[in-house]
């Protein structure tokens, strides 16, 4: 099992950071509070230039048919510039379930739209995901549970603590799709999401770390910086080792997803577990340091702190996580 990144996954990740950083993300991400989407919509554009919205939908939709682990690198990178919109959704769980569920005429519809970039997509999956992350900029919004698949409607947009992010409750709209083709459909599809949305977390957490460690080095107290202080050095150092602990349990759940290995599940949730826990970690520790100031827009943390706080409590809660890991264990223990 390869845990390290290729030279192509690295490259991707080089690529991607550099096209966000131009792209001005904090920029992007403040217009889309406002419910100004342009900025956004032309930096999704641009990622559809290159194959980021493709990667999860099969070669013959349009996509690049790729390995989960791409998709990890590439939503780790896109964590870690906090770029707005239902980035788990519609580059992960969306193709992912569209794919799995194998209507011709609905993958037709939709798998080489969202592949170009033509398309956003979004989804609420009851009990798990109550609301759709914006549904009201989203084409294509869906709406299933453990049995059925209707096109979403939306209705009430609710306020995330992240305002980038809007939950809209969605009601039924057409049938789409019914039976035990959907469970399969919709389990898959939440593992592609709480594996991307793990991928974001671990990606926002770095940045903290990075930031808040430049920020130790500039900032001065009696007389020198206080990253100096053997308090904040072990501080930082915490959170460099739970963000470095999580990175593996990441890529193996992408090997185990691809490989559909018996362990997926497990997989996927101690991935989710751990990279919010050293997510949540970095951001703890980012408003220690930096202290009142932390708390200010001018300190440039909010963008990482809210999205961390909301993508935390998405995608199934730490405690329904550990609980997923906790019974198959047991159930590997009784076999």
């Amino acid at each position: 099992m390869r845990l390290a990144l290729s030279a192509e996954q690295e490259q991707l990740a080089a690529v991607l950071h550099a096209m966000l950083a131009e792209a001005d993300i904090p920029a992007v991400a403040r217009r889309w509070a406002t419910d100004d989407h342009a900025p956004g919509r032309t930096v999704w554009r641009r990622l559809a230039d290159l194959g980021v919205t493709g990667l999860a939908v099969p070669a013959r939709w349009g996509g690049l048919a790729a390995h989960p682990a791409d998709v990890v690198v590439a939503c780790e990178e896109l964590g870690h510039h906090a770029l707005p919109g239902p980035v788990a959704e519609s580059v992960a769980a969306v193709p992912v379930l569209l794919t799995t569920l194998g209507d011709e005429a609905l993958c037709e519809s939709w798998l080489p739209r969202l592949a170009a970039g033509e398309v956003v997509g979004t989804l609420a999956v009851a009990p798990h995901l109550p609301y759709a992350t914006d549904a009201d900029v989203a084409t294509l919004v869906l709406r299933a549970d453990a049995r059925t698949l209707r096109l979403g409607v939306p209705g009430v947009r609710l306020r995330s603590v992240d305002d980038t992010r809007r939950l809209v409750e969605v009601a039924d709209g057409a049938l789409l799709a019914a039976g035990p083709a959907v469970t399969q459909a919709v389990a898959r599809a939440l593992d592609a999401g709480a594996l991307a949305c793990a991928a974001q977390l671990l990606g926002a957490g770095h940045a903290l770390l990075e930031t808040t460690t430049r920020y130790a080095g500039e900032r001065t107290q009696f007389g020198r910086p206080i990253g100096q202080f053997q308090a904040v050095k072990h501080m930082l150092a915490d959170v460099a080792v739970g963000l470095q602990f999580a990175r593996p349990l990441l890529y193996a759940a992408a090997v185990a997803v691809a490989d559909d290995t018996p362990t997926a599940v497990r997989d996927v949730s101690a991935a989710r577990v751990a990279c919010a826990d050293a997510a949540l970690r970095a951001a703890r520790t980012a408003l220690q340091v930096h202290g009142a100031f932390g708390y200010a827009r001018e300190s440039g943390l909010d963008s990482w702190l809210t999205r961390i706080w909301a993508l935390a409590r998405s995608w199934g809660t730490q405690s329904w996580h550990r609980g997923r890991i906790m019974a198959a264990l047991t159930a590997d223990d009784l076999a």
